[in-house]
């Protein structure tokens, strides 16, 4: 069955956020998420906090931090700490640091350095002991919580192939089936060479969503989140052949300009940079259009691998999208199941 989540931006007051995560666990979401970039907005872990009180039955987490901004036993530590609070309901998004590295002058940590702290958390909150910094560490605390899931945020094959291999789960931003089905088949197939079942990681495609007939107006409350993707994905053509990622994502990327793209707008509706990008783009990284439209696109996305929706909720209309869902779309989905 696919499952629902929503992410909230950490913006003040802190409050709205908890406001807004109530109200999709009333809509039947499953998940609740907020992003982790210090410098942009507020410190997401007292938001977390306040969220897990708040709620009863929300799994929460962060989408994403970072092992660069964040040490990464640190980052276990608080999640351990979070699980506790929440009575077991905690989710980890991790990437490589996007705009919490750029906006204090420090670019994207090491692939390899980035699997070692993936490991390292997910074996600090799953039990295990580790061995960092020459020195033998465990969270002896912790042992008796439930283990906190790792999800894994990337788009190229060295990143895909860390989820496959070390995470519970694959974050994919972007909702285009096609290219969510070679990022799916990337990671199952590190999965198997790993010796792990392919469907053990799970795989969550993030994006804004908009019910609305007017395709028009949609897609400019979507326009920043595509110039959002090109930027996060400009490395990669530098590291990588074309051959060796999907078409569909590098000639769309290879039409944009980097130079343009302002951290200040950063998932902003209105976003400067998002005047380079289409409307068939925005139809294609996001889902738009009425209800009906939004089932027939997650429907897509479920049959290319997708176990979980996760809106990014930084359109107009928050709450509207959310009881849209609630009522039209999350049920179809319910009945499905039965």
């Amino acid at each position: 069955m696919l499952s629902f989540g929503v992410t909230v931006l950490p913006d003040p007051p802190a409050s709205r956020l908890v406001e807004l995560l109530q109200a999709a666990e009333r809509n039947g979401f499953d998940y609740g998420w907020t992003y982790d970039s210090h410098i942009l907005w507020q410190e997401p872990y007292p938001l977390l906090t306040m969220a897990a009180l708040a709620t009863s039955r929300l799994k929460l987490g962060l989408n994403v931090t970072n092992p660069g901004t964040r040490e990464p036993t640190v980052t276990a530590s608080a999640f351990a700490t979070l699980q506790d609070i929440s009575g077991g309901r905690m989710i980890i998004g991790i990437g490589r640091g996007d705009s919490a590295r750029r906006t204090i002058g420090l670019q994207p940590v090491k692939v390899a350095e980035f699997e070692r702290s993936v490991t390292a958390i997910r074996d600090l909150v799953g039990g295990r002991s580790i061995h960092w910094n020459d020195t033998d560490i465990e969270l002896a605390w912790a042992k008796e919580l439930e283990p906190v899931p790792v999800y894994v945020a990337g788009y190229g094959p060295k990143v895909l192939s860390i989820a496959g291999r070390c995470a519970d789960g694959v974050i994919i931003q972007l909702a285009d089936p096609e290219i969510v089905e070679w990022i799916v088949g990337q990671v199952r197939r590190a999965a198997e060479e790993a010796g792990r079942d392919p469907a053990e990681v799970k795989v969550m495609a993030c994006a804004p969503a908009h019910v609305s007939d007017d395709l028009s107006a949609a897609c400019e409350q979507v326009r920043w989140f595509p110039a959002m993707v090109s930027n996060h994905v400009f490395d990669l053509l530098s590291k990588y052949d074309k051959a060796d990622l999907p078409a569909s994502l590098t000639d769309y990327v290879e039409r944009m300009q980097r130079e343009n793209y302002d951290y200040s707008e950063h998932s902003r509706v209105g976003a400067t940079h998002g005047q380079q990008v289409t409307d068939e783009t925005c139809e294609r990284f996001c889902i738009l259009g009425n209800a009906g439209q939004h089932v027939d696109k997650l429907r897509r996305l479920q049959a290319a691998g997708v176990d979980q929706w996760n809106i990014y909720l930084m359109t107009e209309g928050q709450e509207e999208t959310l009881a849209a869902y609630g009522a039209e779309v999350i049920p179809q989905f319910a009945r499905d199941a039965h």
